[in-house]
């Protein structure tokens, strides 16, 4: 591919962006805020395991 059709696409592609409204924005928001709270969860569980495991709480 070269570097004059990579910019057309490139271009193309913010011409058909769009800028998400206030509720899509808050909903992103939320599911991404969401997915971190889980993961941190999931992580301290591990650990709290591991710490039993061992004999350390």
């Amino acid at each position: 591919m070269g570097l004059r059709s990579f910019l057309s696409q490139a271009v193309r592609t913010l011409r058909l962006a769009v800028k998400p409204g206030t509720s899509e924005l808050w909903l992103s928001i939320k599911i991404c805020l969401l997915g971190i709270g889980a993961i941190g969860i999931i992580g301290f569980i591990i650990k709290l395991l591991s710490s039993v495991m061992q004999g350390r709480v």
